[in-house]
């Protein structure tokens, strides 16, 4: 065989041990300490999610929310703020006050931005536990509702660590929640993985409208030079407006939660 050849096999097999290995963390967390609640409502759900909250996200996505009388809910790791990370200028102290005027709802993302399947459970969850005490420091009373979990699907031990701290735990895969959401693992649509094809967002926002589901709608930045995880104002404006006009509430994750 060819060094060429043999190359080219190596990578074909790594390629098929790392898509393996990538079905199983997602079946992992889609099939253990599963926490199931029917979506019985007569109008479908939509939230729209920011993670690691970084300031676009509220300045301009917030701004956008508000202009069509929505409000959204915001993941954040405090200790994250101020801070430049790959998502851009993390929010400021003063941002979570703002926001929560707004009436948008702050949710957790742990304190240190923790890979959610590489990162010890119990690190994990200690995580979990220092966000809140920064949250408490910043503002006495304050707590987080539901929390998302950043990077990666959670470690089974992670999911139900979690899953005892809030009242749903949001992740991913690219899906809406129809007839039945499990709470420790909320599915949800990150909306930079298509945000070159916006028929594809509005076909799935139709689909949870024929199911009356729960579709929540997930990015990062919201600006006109977006990172690889967010989108432009434009593009995020296009999908808010096509949500309202699809007749559902447009919820944060909280509130979605009580309407069921």
């Amino acid at each position: 065989m060819s060094q060429a050849s043999s190359a080219r096999t190596a990578m074909a097999s790594n390629q098929f041990i790392a898509r393996l290995q990538g079905w199983y963390i997602r079946r992992s967390a889609s099939w253990f300490f599963r926490r199931l609640v029917p979506i019985r409502t007569s109008v479908p759900l939509i939230s729209f999610t920011f993670d690691d909250f970084p300031r676009s996200a509220l300045l301009t996505g917030g701004a956008i929310l508000k202009r069509y009388g929505c409000r959204g809910t915001y993941y954040a790791s405090l200790g994250l703020m101020g801070k430049q990370a790959a998502t851009g200028p993390i929010f400021l102290p003063e941002d979570l006050e703002e926001l929560l005027a707004q009436g948008h709802e702050l949710g957790c993302h742990t304190f240190g931005h923790h890979d959610s399947w590489k990162t010890n459970s119990s690190i994990f969850e200690n995580s979990l536990a220092e966000n809140q005490r920064a949250l408490h420091s910043l503002l006495p009373g304050t707590m987080f509702k539901t929390m998302s979990y950043p990077y990666n699907p959670p470690r089974p031990a992670t999911k139900r660590r979690a899953g005892r701290h809030f009242e749903a735990c949001r992740g991913g895969g690219q899906t809406l929640n129809m007839q039945s959401a499990d709470l420790n693992y909320l599915s949800a649509f990150f909306l930079e993985k298509s945000r070159s094809n916006a028929a594809a967002v509005r076909a799935l926002i139709d689909r949870n409208h024929a199911a009356r589901g729960w579709l929540i709608l997930a990015t990062h930045d919201v600006c006109d030079s977006p990172t690889p995880f967010g989108c432009t104002p434009s593009f995020f404006e296009e999908i808010v407006r096509y949500a309202v006009e699809s007749g559902a509430k447009i919820l944060p994750v909280s509130e979605a939660l009580r309407e069921l």
